[in-house]
C-alpha cells in the first residue's frame, strides 16, 4: 500500500512548505517540484498494488517508491531541524546548507526518474475512477457534509431468544454469586449482548451496584480491582488519594467488604485466561441474594472454570436474514429493507460474512459509503471474492476491504489506533490532538485541524471501524474503542507501511523482520532498557509510552524508580531530534534534564500523571513548534517557568490538578494567539497586561482564583474571543461575591458556563450567552427568585447546581419552564425540603441526578408525569427517600424511569465518579 505512504509524505511536504518558509526559502520550488512528482507517481500506484500479490517485481517497485517517500520527507525535516538548530543561520551558514539539501533533493528525484522509467517495463497503467476530478471533488463534498454520527447502539439485531434467556440467569434469586458466561468467537457480538443487558432497565432495577470492567490479555490484577472500587463508589473522596498506596490485598479485602452487603452485577468483558478469575474471585462474595458476576470470554474453559455449575452461553450466529437485516440497517442507516435491484447482489456478499456480526457490521459500513449502484456493489462483490479465493481469513479479507477503501487520512487516522494497548478507552481529545501533532491530517478552507480530526474520528464512527466508548451526558463522544480484529488488522498494516511498531520490554511484537524504518513506535512495558530504539532513531518521529502501573506505592519507591528510569529515558533527549510526539503519560519521571530543549521538532509532549517535581526546565521554552503541552494530573509539579510565551503555536495548554496545581499566575501568554484549550489556569496580570486579549483562537478557558477586578476584565474581553464555546470562572477563597455580570450577551458562541463563588444577582435571562446549552453553579448562595430566570434560558439543555448554590427551604420550577433542559443535577442542596415541579415543567428532561439533598422528603409528585426521563440517580439520600421512591412513588411514575441507586455508599461530592460537575470537571 505505497499510494499510502507517497500520499502522506506529500501531504506533510505541503504542510511543511506553509509552515517553515523562513527555512525553505530558497529550496522551496525544487521541493514542490518533488512532491509534484511523488503525486505523478501515486496516480499509478493503486494499479500496481492490484497486481503486486504474485509478482515480485511488482512488489520490489512499489517498496521502491515507499522508501523514496520516506527518503524525500526524511531529507526535508533533517534540514529544517539542523537549521532551526543553528544559532547564526545567516548569510554565511545557509548558503551550504542550502546546497546540502539541494544535492539531496536531486539525487532524490533522479531516483524517482528511474522508477517511473520501469513502470511500462512492469505494465503499470494510470489508475483513474470513471467520473474525472468532478467524481472525485463530489467524493471530497460528500465526506465533508457527512453528519455527526448517531453513537447509540439501536442498529443491531435482537437475538430476543438469547437475552431473555440470559436475562433469566442474571435476574434468578440464588443465595451465592452465580458467574453469567457469554463465550465465543471474536466479532460474534459477545460485548455487544452483554452491552444490551447490562443496560437493560430489568437488570438496572435488580441491582443495588453495578460495574463493568474490560480485562483483556494484558490485564493487571491491581488495575481491575482499583476500577471496580472506583466505578462502585466503594470509597470516599478523602481516600481517593491513599487508593494507589494501597496493597493488591487491601484492596481486595476492602472491595469484598464493600460487596457483602449489596446485590451486586460486576461484569469482566474479555477474560482470555483462567488465571484472571483465579486472582479475583475472593474479590466476590455472596453478597445478597441474586448477585452476579457476568464475563465474556473466547475460551469455553475459563467459563467452566469460573463457575462448574453454570452453563455458558454462546450466541448463535446470525441468519442470513439477519445478516441481511443488520447489513442494510447499515449501509442504508436505518432501513429494514434493500432496494429490489441490489438485493441479489447484497445476499451474495453478506453470505461470505458467515454470519458474524462484526463482518457484516464493518462490510455494512463499507457499502454506506458508496454510491448505490448495481455497477459499484459489483465492484465491491468482485473484490470479496478475489480477496477470498487466495484463501486468506475470510473476516479478515473483509475487514481488510474496508480497510483499503479508506481515504489515505483516514487510513492513516485508523492505523494510529493500533498504537494503544488493546481493550483500551482512548480518550478522544487526547487523539485529536496526537492525530493534529502527527501533521497527516489534509487541510480544507477555513477549518481547524482539530475540526478535520474530529470528522475524520465520526467518518470512522460511521464506517464502523472503531466503536463509541463512552458519551458525555450532552451526548459527545468522549472515548473510542477497537475491535480486538480491527485492531490486529491496523497492526499489520502498520508494519506493512513501515506505519508502527509495538514492544513489550525490549523487544518488538513478532513480526517476522522489523524495518529500522519504522516512524511511530509505542512501549507497552515497565521500567524497560531503552538502548534498543537508538536504531530507529534516524526514522523516529513519535515515541508513546503505556506504563499501566502509574504511581504504584508511589510514595515508597517514586524517588529510586524514578532516577532510575530518567536514566534510561536520557537517549531520547539526546538523539531523536526529529520526534513530533513524545509522550509519557503514566512515566515516573521526576524531572527533566535540559536536554529535552534539544527536541525542537516536537509537537506533541504529554507529561500527564508523571511525577515531575519542584519546576520544569528553562530549555522548555526551546519547544517553538509545540501544538499541545499535557501537564495534568502532574500532582509534585510547584511552578511552571515563565517560558510558555516562546511557544507562539502552542493550541492546548493542559495544566490541571486536584489536589495541588502548579503556580501559573506567574506566566506571561501575550503571544499565544493560536491557544484553543486552556481548561485551568491561576488568575494573574496576564488578564490584564494583553495576555487574554491576545488568545483569539480560545475554545475553552478556566480560571481560578479571580478577584472581582478580574472577573470584570475577563467578561469585558469576551467580545474579541469570538470562538470561546467553554468559560469556567473560580473566586478566591477571600472574595466576597462575583460583580454584576453583564455583557455575555454577545458571546454568541459561548455555550458552557461554571461560576464557583457567591453572586451578587443573576444576569436576567436576555444577559445570558443566546446560545447556553449548559450552565453549573456552585456555592452561588441564589436568590429563591433566581430560579425564575434559569427556567426562562431558552437553549440550557443541562443545569447544574451544587454545593452552596441554592440555600433555601423550599423551590419551584413552574408550569412550561426549562423548555429544552434534558439533565439536571442537584449536588448537596442542605437546605431543600419541598421541591415542586409544576405541570408542564421540563417537558424534555431525560436524566435527573440528585445527590445528598439530604433533607428533600420526596420525588416532586410533578416530576411522575414526566414523558421523557430516562434515568433517576439518586446518591447519598436518606433510607427513607429511596424506599418511598422504590414502592410507593416508584408505581406512580407514568413512564416509568431506571433508578439508580448509591443511597448507602460512602461516596461525598461524587455523585457519579464521572461528569459529576464539580469545578474540577471544568478543568480536566
Amino acid at each position: 500500500m505505497a499510494e499510502f505512504s507517497v500520499s502522506l509524505v506529500a501531504e506533510k511536504l505541503t504542510n511543511l512548505l506553509a509552515q517553515q518558509a523562513a527555512y525553505l526559502d530558497g529550496v522551496s520550488q525544487k521541493i514542490q517540484q518533488l512532491r509534484d512528482e511523488l503525486r505523478w507517481m501515486q496516480r499509478f500506484l493503486k494499479d500496481a498494488e492490484m497486481k503486486e500479490e504474485d509478482n515480485e517485481l511488482m512488489q520490489q517497485w512499489v517498496s521502491d517508491i515507499r522508501d523514496v517517500a520516506y527518503d524525500t520527507e526524511e531529507v526535508i525535516e533533517t534540514y529544517i531541524c539542523k537549521a532551526a538548530s543553528q544559532k547564526t543561520f545567516d548569510i554565511v551558514t545557509k548558503p551550504f546548507y542550502l546546497y546540502k539539501v539541494g544535492r539531496k533533493i536531486e539525487s532524490i528525484r533522479s531516483r524517482i526518474r528511474e522508477i517511473s522509467g520501469r513502470r511500462k517495463t512492469y505494465g503499470v497503467t494510470r489508475n483513474g475512477r470513471s467520473g474525472g476530478e468532478g467524481s472525485a471533488a463530489n467524493e471530497r463534498l460528500r465526506w465533508w457534509r457527512q453528519p455527526s454520527p448517531h453513537v447509540e447502539e439501536d442498529d443491531i439485531i435482537e437475538l430476543v431468544e438469547d437475552t431473555k434467556e440470559l436475562l433469566t440467569q442474571l435476574t434468578s434469586m440464588e443465595s451465592r454469586c452465580r458467574v453469567v458466561s457469554i463465550v465465543g468467537m471474536g466479532g460474534l457480538g459477545k460485548t455487544t449482548l452483554a452491552k444490551r443487558l447490562y443496560n437493560h432497565n430489568d437488570v438496572k432495577n435488580h441491582f443495588d451496584c453495578r460495574v463493568w470492567i474490560y480485562v483483556s490479555k494484558e490485564y493487571r490484577r491491581r488495575e481491575i480491582l482499583q476500577g471496580i472500587i472506583t466505578d462502585v463508589n466503594a470509597i470516599n473522596r478523602d481516600e481517593m488519594e491513599v487508593l494507589e498506596r494501597l496493597k493488591e490485598e487491601e484492596l481486595l479485602k476492602k472491595l469484598h467488604a464493600f460487596l457483602e452487603e449489596r446485590r451486586y452485577l460486576v461484569v469482566l468483558d474479555d477474560v482470555w485466561n483462567m488465571e484472571v478469575w483465579d486472582c479475583l474471585k475472593n474479590a466476590f462474595p455472596s453478597g445478597k441474594t441474586g448477585s452476579k458476576v457476568m464475563l465474556t470470554t473466547r475460551n469455553r474453559e475459563v467459563a467452566l472454570h469460573a463457575d462448574g455449575g453454570g452453563i455458558p452461553h454462546e450466541p448463535r450466529i446470525l441468519t442470513e436474514d439477519e445478516s441481511l437485516k443488520l447489513f442494510c440497517k447499515k449501509a442504508f442507516h436505518g432501513m429494514n429493507t434493500l432496494p429490489a435491484e441490489l438485493k441479489k447482489l447484497g445476499q451474495d456478499m453478506v453470505v461470505r460474512c458467515g454470519g458474524l456480526p462484526l463482518a457484516v457490521v464493518v462490510l455494512g459500513g463499507l457499502l454506506s459509503r458508496k454510491a448505490k449502484s448495481t455497477e459499484e456493489w459489483h465492484r465491491v462483490l468482485r473484490n470479496i471474492t478475489w480477496h477470498l479465493t487466495k484463501g486468506q481469513d475470510r473476516i479478515a479479507a473483509i475487514l481488510a476491504l474496508s480497510y483499503n477503501d479508506l481515504p489515505s487520512h483516514l487510513k492513516s487516522c485508523f492505523l494510529y489506533l493500533g498504537l494503544f494497548p488493546e481493550d483500551v478507552s482512548v480518550q478522544t481529545k487526547k487523539l485529536i490532538h496526537l492525530w493534529v501533532a502527527e501533521g497527516f491530517l489534509p487541510q480544507e478552507g477555513e477549518e481547524t485541524p482539530e475540526g478535520v480530526a474530529e470528522k475524520c474520528l465520526n467518518e470512522l464512527i460511521d464506517r464502523c471501524m472503531i466503536q463509541v466508548g463512552r458519551l458525555s451526558l450532552l451526548g459527545r463522544v468522549k472515548t473510542v474503542r477497537i475491535h480486538d480484529l480491527l485492531r490486529d488488522l491496523a497492526i499489520s498494516k502498520g508494519r506493512e507501511e513501515i506505519f508502527l511498531e509495538i514492544h513489550h520490554g525490549n523487544k518488538a511484537e513478532p513480526s517476522g523482520s522489523i524495518s529500522t524504518k519504522s516512524r511511530r513506535h509505542a512501549i507497552h512495558s515497565r521500567y524497560d532498557q531503552y538502548a534498543f530504539l537508538k536504531d530507529f532513531a534516524p526514522h523516529l518521529r513519535s515515541l508513546l509510552f503505556f506504563n499501566r502501573e502509574y504511581n504504584v506505592d508511589v510514595a515508597r519507591k517514586r524517588t529510586k524508580v524514578a532516577f532510575g528510569f530518567e536514566k534510561k529515558l536520557n537517549l531520547i533527549y539526546k538523539n531523536f531530534k526529529l520526534l513530533r510526539v513524545l509522550d509519557l503519560e503514566g512515566v515516573r519521571v521526576v524531572s527533566l534534564p535540559e536536554t529535552i530543549g534539544s527536541l525542537i521538532q516536537l509537537r506533541y509532549l504529554g507529561l500527564r500523571k508523571t511525577n515531575l517535581e519542584e519546576e520544569l526546565p528553562l530549555s522548555i521554552g526551546n519547544l517553538q513548534n509545540l501544538l499541545t503541552l499535557d501537564l495534568g494530573h502532574s500532582c509534585f509539579l510547584k511552578r511552571i517557568p515563565n517560558v510558555i510565551w516562546k511557544m507562539v503555536h502552542l493550541r492546548h495548554l493542559l495544566l490541571y490538578t486536584p489536589f495541588d496545581s502548579p503556580d501559573t499566575w506567574h506566566l506571561r501568554m501575550d503571544t499565544l494567539c493560536n491557544l484553543q484549550s486552556l481548561p485551568y489556569i491561576e488568575a494573574g496580570s496576564w488578564i490584564d497586561d494583553g495576555g487574554l486579549a491576545n488568545m483569539t483562537s480560545l475554545r475553552r478557558l478556566g480560571i481560578d482564583g479571580l478577584s472581582r477586578e478580574q472577573v470584570t476584565s475577563v467578561i469585558s474581553t469576551m467580545a474579541r474571543l469570538q470562538d470561546l464555546q467553554s468559560l469556567s470562572m473560580l473566586l478566591a477563597p477571600e472574595q466576597e461575591m462575583f460583580p454584576t455580570l453583564t455583557g455575555l450577551s454577545h458571546c454568541e458562541h459561548l455555550q458552557k458556563l461554571c461560576f464557583y463563588g457567591k453572586m451578587e444577582r443573576l444576569p436576567d435571562p436576555q444577559e445570558f450567552p443566546p446560545n447556553l446549552v449548559k450552565l453549573t453553579l456552585y456555592n452561588s448562595q441564589l436568590q429563591r427568585e433566581a430560579i425564575t430566570i434559569l427556567e426562562t434560558l431558552p437553549n440550557l439543555e443541562m443545569l447544574v447546581l451544587g454545593d452552596g448554590s441554592y440555600n433555601w427551604r423550599d423551590m419551584t420550577f413552574s408550569s412550561d419552564s426549562f423548555p429544552k433542559l434534558e439533565i439536571l443535577r442537584l449536588h448537596l442542596l442542605k437546605e431543600l425540603q419541598d421541591w415542586i415541579i409544576e405541570e408542564g415543567a421540563m417537558p424534555k428532561l431525560k436524566h435527573l441526578v440528585i445527590n445528598r439533598c439530604e433533607k428533600l422528603k420526596m420525588i416532586p409528585d410533578g416530576l411522575k408525569q414526566a414523558t421523557a426521563l430516562k434515568e433517576l440517580e439518586i446518591v447519598g439520600m436518606p433510607v427513607e427517600f429511596e424506599y418511598r421512591l422504590r414502592t410507593k412513588d416508584f408505581f406512580e411514575f407514568k413512564h416509568t424511569p431506571s433508578i439508580k441507586s448509591t443511597t448507602d455508599m460512602l461516596a461525598i461530592g461524587l455523585g457519579s465518579h464521572q461528569n459529576v460537575g464539580w469545578p474540577e470537571a471544568q478543568f480536566s
